[in-house]
């Protein structure tokens, strides 16, 4: 922005200074400006490019050029990401390695491809496949070198390299047998103490990963290695480990085995890195996080943000839709709130952060509806195994006529269904909600959204979206929204065998809490299917 001033007279000079004064604050507040970040999508680079980045983490170093703290964001490109985002109507069934990539930012937002950190050649130079993935990089100032530790095969790569984007060379590879009894990690992350500059890996027990371990990381006979070994979880099986420092306190967090699907976010506490870890052995569920399993992602990584009116902590999750087919995209980054040292996981499709002061909003766009395209849960609902549910995450089934729910398959109805290929090329993900029964039946599903402790629904007039197909056979079959005791319906005449949205216009939301859902009443063998299920702001009432 280029400034004239003229100055020809005393008035003149104030005038100027005026206007240059709201210049000066009008790009105070732009720089200042809060920066969107969208979940349930495939993300791009400033240029356009698509970010490929799973499995990895965010590090602060200082770039060699400038010599400026920039964000690094290192993840592994699986050539399967490439084909999902083309066409994410399959599922597919290999993580077939291509690179690690490196991408900086100084605003966690915007986001600019650096290199492929550590190439396809190099990770596995006999050119066989591998399993690749799992990786965090750490600064060891004793070679003042980048030390890359990714799970590679059966054992743990370290890869070093002379600046933050690589190249990252080959340095060795470490069997875990002789520190935690098998070759390999379970699953891991790299955790920097930005208050100390030490880093340490993060990991689990290779088979059946019901115990935690904690590395410093550091030189050993001439090599970067792992100096320690502490463990600081041992019970129920947890994979996605990872960690976070939040004023002072350590957290330590993890996921169910639930393959590559979505699970509860589950953690620890404690006030130093090595432990003790409360509580002793039995990690938490991190509320907010139980109505779409973390908003239908796994545990990939944290940044902690000190910024200079908040501190926040950005959850930052992996999304494997490549390949557990659950949805689009394959990042998930939420922020979090605290009650004491308590984390509560804001599940949000679109929030917006400054990360130079910390703070952040809920965007306009934000869909309130937890678990919309019903992708949280893996298996048909009700299961008989883990998790044992009678329930679709985050949704009420009430019969009112009909087989009740039960976990007797020969009896109860599927309350939902699986999607085709075909169908996935109109609506998103594997799973839709199914409302049907082989007897005469009568039912209600439905959600309440509400205002959370940290954020709210503002009262105003909604949208109200869902993508629905349905057979004949129904008397009732409606889409409603209810709220300070007024009932919209959007009623759906006839039969569609082919997948339709509908739109519940303008719904007025009054006292911060909305239920939502669909009503049906339908003889045997009647079905109907919902998905891609939204509710967002349309126009919010004065005063708020």
């Amino acid at each position: 922005m280029h400034v004239y001033l003229n100055f020809l007279s005393s008035t003149n000079a104030v005038r100027c200074f005026f206007a240059l004064s709201f210049l000066v604050c009008t790009c105070t507040q732009v720089a200042a400006q809060k920066l969107n970040i969208k979940n349930d999508a495939f993300w791009d680079t400033t240029d356009g490019r698509p970010i490929y980045s799973q499995g990895g983490g965010v590090f602060r170093f200082k770039d060699p050029g400038s010599g400026k703290e920039k964000y690094y964001w290192y993840g592994v490109h699986y050539k399967e990401a490439e084909t999902y985002r083309n066409s994410p109507n399959r599922t597919l069934p290999q993580a077939s390695f291509e690179s690690v990539t490196c991408y900086t930012s100084v605003d966690l937002v915007s986001w600019t491809f650096e290199a492929e950190a550590m190439t396809k050649a190099e990770a596995l130079p006999d050119g066989k496949w591998n399993w690749v993935g799992r990786l965090g990089v750490a600064f060891v100032k004793e070679i003042d070198q980048y030390a890359m530790f990714v799970q590679h095969g059966s054992e743990v790569l370290i890869a070093l390299s002379d600046v933050p984007a690589g190249p990252f060379k080959w340095h060795q590879k470490i069997s875990m047998l002789d520190r935690i009894g098998t070759t390999n990690t379970g699953d891991q992350t790299v955790f920097t103490d930005e208050d100390t500059g030490k880093s340490y890996l993060v990991y689990s027990y290779g088979r059946g990963r019901h115990k935690i371990y904690v590395s410093e990381i550091g030189m050993k006979n001439g090599k970067v290695d792992l100096l320690d070994c502490t463990k600081i979880f041992e019970g129920a099986s947890r994979e996605g480990n990872c960690m976070f420092k939040y004023k002072g306190k350590f957290y330590m967090a993890a996921s169910n085995i639930y393959g590559w699907d979505g699970s509860l976010a589950y953690y620890l506490v404690a006030d130093d890195v090595r432990g003790p870890y409360r509580p002793h052995n039995e990690m938490l569920v991190m509320e907010g996080a139980e109505k779409d399993y973390a908003h239908v992602s796994q545990t990939g990584f944290f940044v902690t943000l000190k910024g200079s009116k908040q501190e926040t902590v950005v959850y930052c999750g992996d999304r494997w839709a490549n390949f557990a087919g659950n949805g689009l995209g394959y990042n998930v980054w939420v922020p979090l709130s605290f009650n004491g040292d308590r984390p509560y996981f804001n599940s949000l499709s679109s929030w917006n952060l400054d990360a130079r002061t910390g703070e952040w909003e809920v965007a306009k766009d934000n869909n309130y509806v937890k678990n919309g395209s019903f992708e949280a849960d893996r298996k048909r609902i009700p299961s008989v195994v883990k998790p044992v549910q009678m329930v679709l995450t985050g949704w009420e089934t009430r019969v009112l006529k009909g087989n009740e729910i039960s976990l007797d398959s020969l009896v109860s109805p599927a309350l939902n269904y699986f999607n085709t290929e075909e169908d996935r090329l109109k609506v998103s993900g594997e799973k839709s909600l199914q409302i049907s029964d082989v007897v005469d039946f009568e039912r209600n599903v439905s959600q309440v959204i509400s205002s959370s402790p940290y954020f709210k629904l503002p009262d105003g007039f909604y949208n109200l979206k869902a993508v629905i197909r349905n057979t004949d056979g129904f008397s009732v079959l409606e889409v409603y929204a209810e709220s300070g005791g007024k009932r919209q319906v959007y009623k759906i005449e006839g039969a569609d065998s082919d997948w339709k949205a509908f739109e519940l216009k303008r719904i007025p939301i009054r006292n911060g809490t909305v239920e939502i859902g669909f009503r049906a009443n339908g003889r045997g063998g009647a079905s109907c299917q919902v998905d891609d299920v939204s509710l967002t702001l349309l126009h919010i009432e004065a005063g708020e």
